[in-house]
């Protein structure tokens, strides 16, 4: 739904067909030149001596009256060898057009990866709010148990009141975290072109925590599969055809020209069925002076994407580092908090068990139970944690649509 409505990629679609139609345009250069011209005229009644055609001899010829004239010319030039520039133009746009593509590919990638991490978002947004209603009604049952014993002389109010303080602390907790949800739903909702106010479950069911693997596995598999290490390479492809294309402009350009010729002017001339054709050469002396600085900007641009090739991978063997170590940590995270839960849940239950025959103080209860409540939370975010980790492995990898 996200990659349907995501309004990132449908620019990048946008982009697709304006590279598209460049190619289509470069391509179209081996099309012949066709132009049609033509005129019709109004005169002022010129004076035309017919002597300047029946000859010098015959002065006294009538008049010709001319008024108007209509002419019409259609020229017609199909390139023969233009220095391999319209053969390399189409290369370099091709290779433009497949890097736009791939650029594509890689949007669609980053917004799946963002849609991931608003799922697990909604996830944890939504195990917060019921972790704390849970607390909450615990806590409302403490301060109901408490009023009781205070009201019978058997606890002081201080503890009475510290158990209430806890009890507005989780309640003004859970209202943000219930606030965060709305907006969590809103920017969900967005993403997926639904209406803002719809209310969103997400369901992890079918996620299972993935085997960590090798980091030289997953550093050959980004090298192998990233999106813009492909689009990179097209780009160099496409300024190497380039400058083939500049080299050509020192070579003569030679067409094959053909034309029709028609014209009227009534009383005077009709020409008509004026056929020609021949060959053009065109040659522009400017380029031996002119092509020199062109070929030193594509040459610039080529050495530009060639370092660019190599600070690329630098940083792709980096970002790979950077997500594996980054998974491995939420893989421990997971284990540590497991243990964490069970500890937690004992320690309060060891605190409650003193507390009920005064050993230990109200405050010493109050706090196991946020330490139980924080283990809890921890537990469940730090699966969803791990599951994002390992979307942004695969993302960096190349392998996230896959």
């Amino acid at each position: 739904m996200s990659l349907t409505n995501s309004e990132q990629l449908k620019i990048g679609n946008a982009r697709v067909d304006e590279a598209t139609g460049a190619s289509h345009e470069a391509w179209n250069n081996h099309l012949p030149d066709i132009k049609i011209t033509g005129a019709y005229m109004r005169l002022n009644n010129p004076n035309v001596d017919q002597k300047a055609m029946l000859g010098i001899g015959q002065s006294g010829a009538p008049l010709i009256k001319v008024n108007q004239a209509a002419y019409g010319i259609v020229n017609a030039s199909i390139p023969v060898f233009s220095g391999f520039r319209v053969k390399y133009g189409v290369e370099s746009a091709k290779y433009l057009e497949q890097a736009t593509k791939i650029d594509l590919e890689n949007d669609k990638e980053e917004v799946i990866i963002n849609t991931t991490s608003a799922f697990f978002n909604l996830f944890k947004a939504r195990e917060y709010v019921s972790l704390l209603k849970q607390n909450l009604k615990q806590q409302e049952q403490r301060v109901s148990d408490f009023s009781n014993l205070e009201q019978n002389g058997l606890l002081p109010r201080n503890d009475l009141l510290k158990a209430q303080l806890q009890e507005s602390t989780v309640a003004l907790t859970l209202l943000e975290a219930e606030n965060d949800l709305k907006i969590t739903y809103t920017g969900m909702n967005l993403m997926l072109g639904l209406p803002e106010n719809t209310e969103l479950i997400a369901d992890t069911s079918g996620f299972r925590i993935a085997e960590a693997g090798s980091l030289v596995q997953w550093e050959q598999t980004a090298l192998q599969n990233r999106k813009d290490i492909s689009a990179l390479s097209f780009r160099e492809k496409a300024v190497t055809a380039s400058l083939k294309t500049i080299k050509g402009e020192y070579y003569p350009g030679v067409a094959v020209t053909g034309g029709l010729i028609a014209a009227d002017v009534p009383d005077l001339l009709t020409i008509s069925n004026a056929f020609n054709i021949g060959v053009g050469l065109s040659y522009n002396l400017g380029t031996l002076w002119k092509t020199a600085a062109k070929l030193t900007q594509a040459n610039g641009r080529l050495h530009q994407i060639q370092a660019s090739e190599s600070m690329l991978s630098d940083r792709i063997r980096l970002e790979t580092t950077q997500a594996y170590q980054n998974y491995l940590l939420s893989l421990k995270k997971i284990e540590v908090y497991k243990k964490a839960v069970d500890q937690a849940n004992e320690n309060y239950r060891i605190t409650k068990n003193k507390y009920n025959v005064r050993i230990v103080t109200t405050t010493d209860l109050l706090e196991a139970d946020v330490a139980q409540l924080q283990a809890q939370l921890n537990s469940v975010l730090s699966r969803a944690d791990a599951l994002v980790a390992y979307k942004k492995l695969q993302q960096t990898a190349g392998v996230l649509s896959e």
